[in-house]
């Protein structure tokens, strides 16, 4: 016992987990709004998703760090010939070839390289000789280590996904100590290819959202229309919103994809500038803990680990919101821990439990064994 808590209660996560419980709850708010007031609709699947994925969160915390480095590069390998299968008999959905299924199992193999990829280049970097990091010959096995699983993610095709997975490696593999001007070098060449990866790399429905992105007055009633009618839900808001289950723009259809890509538009208008200070509130609390486990963390693997899962989630945050505002291109990434949504979920609960197992080597080192009690 410490004090009136029991240890193992006041050792949890507190700081993270109260607001990661407000978002979702908030969350199932916003969905049964969505839903015109149908709790069934989207908000009881969420709940339910969000008590599995949490489970399943739990029971990551609990591996001792000798399973993790263990199993990080067969996880990688096995989640990349997923991949690999994906293209060969991956099921077909909205014109993208992205799941895998096996009865009443339907699984997203790129979601799960999202943290699988941030752990296999955080074990390349966290065992490499300090000495070793600053050079080309060290470079290329990571830059493989993230490209090859996004060549396949942008045959599905899903660009999103494929930045997802840049972002957190390429965090990663800035903070292991690679040189900046490395970076700046890749972002240059980068700008210079972008003219060509647009006309060529991109399909057509890609280029008409970032065409849309740049310009979506021009077409408001077309390629414009979710950018704008977007706006129009988040500003209609004000300063407290329309009230619960008031939102004119999803009850009337205005407002497309209410409930994923949207939920935070559909949010603002009925919960105003006070459910956005709310919403990134807590985000901003779960993201200030991930970068103190890392601080916090004993050696360099865990420390790469939790900045980079840290890291997955912010990329999640950070696009959506820019997105369902007008200051990103539509590419389908939903806003964590609210949108309704499996495969999103999976994600950053899984990078949730990687947190929590981290936090938890902080506090105490792990066992002799594979898995620590």
């Amino acid at each position: 016992m410490s004090g009136i808590v029991p240890a193992p209660v006041a050792r949890q996560p507190w700081m993270m987990l109260f607001p990661l419980f407000g978002l979702i709850i908030f969350g199932a708010l916003v969905l049964t709004s969505a839903a015109a007031g149908n709790f069934d609709a989207y908000a009881k699947s969420h709940l339910l998703r969000f008590g599995i994925f949490f489970v399943m969160a739990v029971v990551i915390s609990r591996f001792g760090k000798d399973l993790v480095e263990l199993l990080t590069y067969p996880a990688y390998i096995v989640i990349l010939l997923m991949l690999i299968a994906v293209e060969i008999v991956g099921q077909v959905g909205g014109g993208s070839q992205r799941w895998l299924e096996a009865g009443p199992i339907r699984i997203q193999p790129s979601e799960l390289m999202k943290p699988a990829a941030v752990m296999a280049v955080a074990h390349y970097y966290g065992h490499l000789p300090v000495g070793m990091v600053p050079s080309w010959r060290a470079l290329m096995p990571a830059a493989g280590i993230i490209l090859t699983p996004i060549a396949f993610v942008l045959l599905q095709p899903d660009l999103g996904t494929s930045l997802a997975i840049a972002f957190g490696g390429f965090v990663v593999m800035f903070l292991a100590g690679l040189p900046l001007r490395w970076f700046i070098g890749a972002g240059i060449a980068g700008l210079a290819m972008a003219p060509v990866a647009f006309f060529f790399g991109l399909q057509d429905y890609q280029q008409k959202r970032v065409l849309t992105f740049l310009d979506p007055e021009n077409d408001p009633l077309g390629d414009g229309y979710q950018i704008t009618q977007s706006k129009i839900a988040i500003g209609s808001g004000g300063l407290f919103g329309k009230g619960f289950n008031e939102g004119s723009q999803s009850h009337l259809n205005y407002l497309p994809e209410p409930h994923t890509d949207f939920v935070f538009a559909t949010m603002a208008e009925e919960w105003g500038f006070a459910g956005g200070l709310f919403v990134l509130g807590c985000f901003g609390i779960i993201l200030t803990w991930g970068l103190r486990v890392a601080r916090a963390a004993n050696d360099r693997f865990s420390k790469l680990v939790a900045a980079g899962m840290t890291a997955t989630i912010f990329f999640y945050v950070a696009i959506n919101l820019l997105m369902v505002m007008g200051f990103a291109p539509v590419v389908g990434i939903p806003l964590p821990f609210i949108s309704h949504g499996g495969s999103s979920m999976m994600t950053n609960m899984i990078c949730i439990g990687v947190l929590m197992m981290i936090h938890r080597w902080n506090l105490k080192q792990p066992r002799t064994g594979l898995i620590a009690s």
